[in-house]
Order: C-alpha cells, then structure tokens, then sequence
C-alpha cells in the first residue's frame, strides 16, 4: 500500500511541473552564453554601470500600459534583476533599467507587449529601438522610439 501511496505522490508531483506551453519547434534546442563578460578586457574599456528612465507618452504604442525588456547589444548588456520596465499609458515608468556598459549606449533595443503591470511574462510582440541621450543615467524619450518588425516578420 506504501509502494502504491508513493507512486501516487510522485505523479502529483510531476503534474505540478508540467506547463501549457506550445511545444517546441523540432529541431536541436538553442542554449545562448552571453560573451559580455570579457568586454573589458576584449575592448580595454572598463565597464561601468549605466541606469535608463523612459518618460513621454506614445499612445499608439502604449495604449493601456507596455512591458519592455532590454535586449543585451554591444557596448551594453543588461542587469539579470533589472531588464523588464512597465510604462503606462500616462507616461509612469515601473521597474529598474540598468545596463553595464563599455561606453554610453547611443541606441538601445527591447522586446515590447502591450499587457498590465502585474501581468505575467509572456511572449512579446516584437522589437523597438530608442534613442538615448548618451549620459550616465540616460533617458529615453518613448515618442522617439521606433517599432522595428514583429517576431513571426524575421522567419
């Protein structure tokens, strides 16, 4: 009965791990290395810490609230606890965006989806790229950012 009772527990378990995600796509799984951890010594730059605030509106963008999350390019990469920003539609930044850097970022790209503030991570729409004004603690004006192709346009 104990053997029975333990077989039971394990699958309970297991079902707890399972997800509703779509399978993935066949084919060879793909596991990313960042190669930013050398930029320094690569470039003979240090890296310094570099923080971002985005302000303005964008309506056609925004609507009821955006989730963005920075996309590591050179000279930048971002902070594992602080990529994901929420901006709502009246212009209130929620999150941290802070990136290290060998040089003050000119441009900076991020994944975007429109969704609430408490909303769960989910699959994001596609790319945009903003301009920053190149300062230590750099702003972002959300009206100049442009939305590059959705992710189903790069197949």
């Amino acid at each position: 009965m104990k053997f029975i009772g333990a077989i039971f527990l394990t699958l309970i378990s297991l079902s707890a791990f399972a997800d509703n995600a779509p399978a993935p796509l066949p084919g060879p799984r793909v596991s990313l290395f960042s190669t930013t951890v050398d930029w320094a010594a690569v470039t003979g730059l240090p890296l310094r810490q570099y923080s971002g605030k985005i302000i303005g509106t964008n309506k056609s963008l925004v609507r009821d609230g955006v989730v963005l999350y920075y996309l590591d390019s050179f000279p930048c990469y971002g902070e594992a606890d602080s990529v994901r920003v929420w901006l709502s539609p009246n212009g209130k930044m929620s999150g941290h965006l802070r990136i290290v850097c060998v040089a003050a970022p000119k441009t900076i790209s991020f994944a975007w989806r429109n969704a609430t503030e408490d909303a769960t991570q989910a699959r994001s729409t596609g790319i945009l790229t903003c301009p920053t004004d190149e300062k230590r603690d750099f702003t972002i004006d959300i009206s100049k950012c442009e939305i590059g192709p959705n992710w189903t346009e790069y197949r």
